[in-house]
């Protein structure tokens, strides 16, 4: 299940768009460099690195709908990269396992990727996933992200003309199982939806579910 959810305001987009504009930035392979389909680059300073994944990781974490939909445990401080005329992300899967130095180990979820310029600052560049069948293509506006599974085969089609600058995080969630998660949220949704229109008792009744269900399936409090 994917999520398109709006973190950032004019405010914090202008801040990390000046960070980007005066950090260095290199060779994305730096951090797998194995690879051979990432072609990208990646914020290197460790001042700006800090300053900007602290904006944006207050900024998924404080969220509301975020939290709702992914069920957050712990987030990969989320990264700055930068696609220019040329450079693409092949396709791939993201890591299940990964080793954060200000966080630890953590398993990889769901995925994030936020986007911090606008699409007509840009072609090409769309986040393009295989979902069985279908093809999903996404260039959101600038402050808006999509949350999607981590196991799911997606790519960064080449960049044509201008620049694509997004930030990405990984996210493990206290749900592991993708279905369970799902059905959490959907009852969630009804809740908050329907609530203040069901009978004291029945919506009572609703939350003694979620409630019930939570402590089921979580992994962590």
């Amino acid at each position: 299940m994917f999520r398109e959810i709006l973190f950032l305001d004019p405010p914090r987009i202008a801040e990390l768009r000046r960070i980007a504009a005066t950090a260095p930035f290199v060779d994305g392979r730096i951090t797998n460099p194995h690879s051979t389909v990432k072609n990208n680059l990646q914020l290197h300073d460790q001042q700006a690195y800090t300053r900007s994944a602290e904006i944006l990781a207050r900024a998924m974490m404080g969220n509301e709908e975020f939290r709702n939909f992914a069920f957050p445990a712990a987030i990969a401080p989320p990264m700055m990269t930068r696609y220019q005329p040329g450079m693409h992300y092949g396709a791939h899967s993201d890591a299940a396992i990964l080793t954060v130095a200000a966080v630890g180990t953590i398993r990889s979820d769901l995925s994030c990727t936020i986007f911090l310029n606008d699409p007509g600052d840009y072609e090409g560049g769309a986040l393009r996933m295989q979902l069985g069948s279908a093809e999903l293509r996404f260039k959101l506006p600038a402050g808006h992200g999509i949350v999607y599974p981590s196991t799911t085969l997606h790519e960064v089609e080449p960049v044509t003309r201008g620049e694509r600058l997004v930030a990405i995080s990984f996210v493990q969630s206290r749900i592991r199982n993708a279905h369970e998660r799902e059905m959490l949220y959907e009852l969630g949704e009804v809740a908050a939806l329907e609530g203040l229109r069901m009978e004291r008792e029945n919506f009572v009744r609703l939350q003694l579910v979620q409630q019930n269900l939570l402590r089921h399936w979580a992994e962590k409090p």
